[in-house]
């Protein structure tokens, strides 16, 4: 990467710059490799934050099927955090996770965990585990909120056959064809994933991040304290596939310590350790035995630190130097919070990260943990809360006695709840992957990139006032 005419003499933010179009032979978007080759086998560079409301084990799954990787939180039970990797590593890789219901449960009850839009639907199995029907999201919208699923079964909605779908245009095409825009897919009488038309197209374009027997990836995250051993120990047994060793202040040597203790069990998952934010950070960490730094304070939007300790640095040159640092060394950056658009995920990479981490964007979606609510006026949403504000912090130590407790809840920052609403046009984290990755797939042919190691390269950034930002966005209403 390098500056427009210009030497930056001051840190900067995403908002304070914008790329440069250059000369280019790059013909289509389809053409550009987002592989952030990084070592952690994912094929787009899309990170979801380690958040106990952003990352479970269904948006881990989905994501990691269309090429990304889910992080796990470490504030979850290591019971949990096994059983979710190996749900995930369960999970079909052509297909999409089916959301099943009993006969019994309602539509209200449906409508918390899957509203009432295109292309979804829900499985409905006996308490037998027997197949009795599937439902389009769609229906839900109209039915009564006490209606029982199962008595809204009327005549069958129509299956697919597994073995009528050898491969995803295939299988686009029997939908198209059928007019279906929503459909189970069965394998001899059994449930094994479902499938709409634009999730067939969506396996036509990404590629998905499997691991070495063909299953999807997962990250997990742990913290610096206690038995770290011992836990990523037990994560490797239950096939994680990158540990994440994480703490708000990475540049301590707590951390140096952690992963110098995760390095010697000899795992060989790639580690990823932070946040950290300079140059002199990546070197401490990296010759601790970190295989990536996770870069960032305080930008994130449930984030406080700014403001409540002004300790933190602007995201782009943070970015920027601690990159260069780590390309240096072999190792590599993750870009960890402010991304509000795709262009900011774009500028993240410019500036040389592998891959970009991302946190509240994700967390209205309906693959994000927890369920549905509406506001007065009807929308939809779910709760959102940072990793150290008061509700994450009880959520941790809540094994601790009431005063030890009290102790840890003094000292939380962060915001402990914010609604987050569900976007009706991009209800899922997939609806926003499209949006994101076409964002950058057209940065990279504006720069002339075909891959992310050229994008590095070739990407030209200016610096631009607070009203040259406001220039690049759309206007709301007209004149």
């Amino acid at each position: 990467m390098q500056f427009y005419g210009t030497t930056p003499r001051h840190d900067l933010t995403y908002s304070d710059v914008f790329l440069v179009p250059s000369r280019s032979d790059v013909t289509s978007r389809l053409d550009v490799s987002l592989a952030p080759d990084d070592g952690t086998g994912a094929t787009i560079p899309i990170v979801s934050a380690n958040m106990n409301s952003v990352t479970g084990k269904r948006l881990a799954a989905t994501l990691a099927r269309r090429g990304g990787l889910g992080v796990l939180p470490q504030d979850m039970h290591l019971q949990d955090l096994d059983d979710a990797i190996r749900w995930v590593k369960e999970q079909p890789v052509a297909f999409d996770t089916p959301y099943t219901a009993s006969p019994e449960e309602t539509v209200a009850d449906a409508l918390r965990r899957l509203p009432a839009v295109e292309g979804h639907g829900i499985v409905i199995h006996g308490a037998d585990g027997a197949y009795l029907g599937c439902l389009a999201a769609t229906q839900l919208g109209s039915a009564l909120p006490d209606a029982r699923l199962g008595d809204l079964l009327h005549g069958a909605l129509t299956s697919l056959d597994a073995e009528d779908l050898p491969d995803a245009r295939a299988a686009f095409d029997v939908m198209s064809a059928a007019g279906l825009e929503f459909a189970p897919v069965l394998d001899h009488g059994r449930v094994v994933g479902t499938l709409s038309r634009k999730s067939a197209m969506r396996s036509t374009i990404y590629r998905p991040a499997l691991d070495a027997h063909g299953r999807l990836r997962v990250a997990a995250a742990v913290g610096i304290n206690g038995d770290v051993a011992s836990k990523a120990k037990a994560l490797a047994a239950a096939g994680v596939d990158v540990l994440v060793i994480d703490t708000a202040h990475g540049d301590q040597d707590g951390m140096r310590r952690a992963i110098h203790t995760v390095k010697g069990l000899g795992l060989g998952l790639p580690i990823v350790a932070g946040n950290v934010v300079t140059e002199q950070a990546v070197r401490d960490l990296v010759a601790a035995g970190a295989d990536i730094l996770k870069v960032g304070v305080g930008p994130g939007a449930m984030c406080t630190t700014r403001m409540m300790t002004a300790v933190g640095r602007p995201q782009f040159s943070a970015v920027l130097e601690t990159s260069q640092a780590a390309r240096e060394l072999g190792a590599h950056v993750w870009a960890d919070g402010g991304v509000r658009y795709p262009r900011d995920v774009a500028l993240a990479l410019a500036a040389g990260g592998a891959s970009v981490m991302i946190g509240s964007w994700f967390a209205g979606t309906i693959e994000a943990p927890g369920l549905l609510d509406r506001d007065a006026n009807g929308a939809l949403f779910k709760e959102s809360w940072g990793m150290a504000s008061t509700k994450a912090v009880t959520g941790r130590f809540e094994r601790l006695d009431a005063y030890e407790l009290a102790r840890k809840t003094l000292f939380a920052e962060g915001i402990s709840s914010s609604r987050i609403y569900l976007d009706p046009q991009r209800a899922s984290v997939e609806d926003l992957l499209d949006m994101i990755t076409t964002g950058v797939r057209s940065s990279f042919t504006y720069a002339g990139a075909r891959s992310v190691a050229e994008f590095h390269e070739r990407a030209l950034v200016g610096i631009q006032s607070a009203a040259g930002y406001e220039e690049g966005k759309a206007l709301p209403v007209s004149w």
